[in-house]
């Protein structure tokens, strides 16, 4: 259930080499083209569109980012291709744009952005674009049902899944106490079969992670590191980082 080595040859950076004091936005084109440059893999995300396209951003809505306004799965693919990210000429890029760009030279690590809602339209079309791309790609996802749908939906692409050791924070608190027990201690893995764990960095060393990584034989990615702290604590518990804000 390993992942393949490639996967924790290099580092891996969150949302592509951005900068924003440099005008290179997460998840744009210039902070694919610069994470290219220094040969490193690239995390990125994938929203839903109205119309069923898999776009590259993280948050469910636009704003914190972008001029306009609204939420990603409220507007056509077109819709948000033409929005403006503030003080930049960057547009949002769909999958297929990606792996155009990247072509192979590189992994992608796609992170399967998620409602909580059981709909799989996210990655039904993630292997609809991964079904013609050659270049080395895995998926992976906070919830366990996206990954199961990894799993059984693109079964030849190495998946994995996102944790922490607790979802009591107020990131999580939209999802019902019940959804966030389930996410605990990677107790789905028996279902998922995830190959790799990319786990928040500040809560290892944990006892899930550790029994995924040396009883299972899962890589385990450290996410996301940003200070000296973190990447030596990453060094010591983990396989590879997910790392911002510093070039390795």
């Amino acid at each position: 259930m390993r992942a393949p080595d490639w996967l924790t040859a290099r580092p891996v950076a969150h949302r592509g080499l951005h900068d924003i004091s440099r005008g290179i936005v997460e998840n744009m084109p210039g902070a694919v083209q610069a994470a290219i440059a220094g040969n490193f893999s690239i995390e990125v995300d994938i929203q839903l569109s109205a119309d069923g396209e898999a776009m590259v951003h993280h948050d469910h809505a636009l704003g914190r980012l972008t001029e306009a306004a609204g939420e990603v799965i409220e507007k056509t693919a077109a819709e948000l291709k033409a929005v403006r990210f503030k003080d930049t000429d960057e547009r949002m890029m769909s999958l297929s744009d990606l792996c155009a760009m990247v072509a192979g030279r590189v992994p992608i690590v796609i992170e399967v952005k998620s409602r909580f809602g059981g709909d799989r339209k996210l990655v039904e079309r993630m292997a609809e674009v991964l079904a013609s791309y050659d270049g080395p790609a895995v998926g992976m996802s906070f919830d366990p049902d996206q990954v199961l749908a990894l799993r059984e939906l693109l079964p030849s692409r190495p998946r994995g899944i996102v944790a922490q050791r607790s979802y009591e924070d107020e990131y999580w608190a939209y999802l019902t106490q019940e959804q966030r027990d389930s996410m605990l201690y990677l107790r789905h893995g028996l279902q998922t079969q995830p190959h790799f764990v990319a786990f928040k960095v500040d809560h290892l060393p944990a006892t899930a992670p550790w029994i995924a990584r040396n009883v299972f034989g899962c890589a385990l990615l450290g996410w996301t590191v940003r200070t000296q702290d973190q990447r030596t604590r990453v060094g010591r518990y983990a396989d590879q980082m997910i790392f911002e804000g510093f070039v390795p």
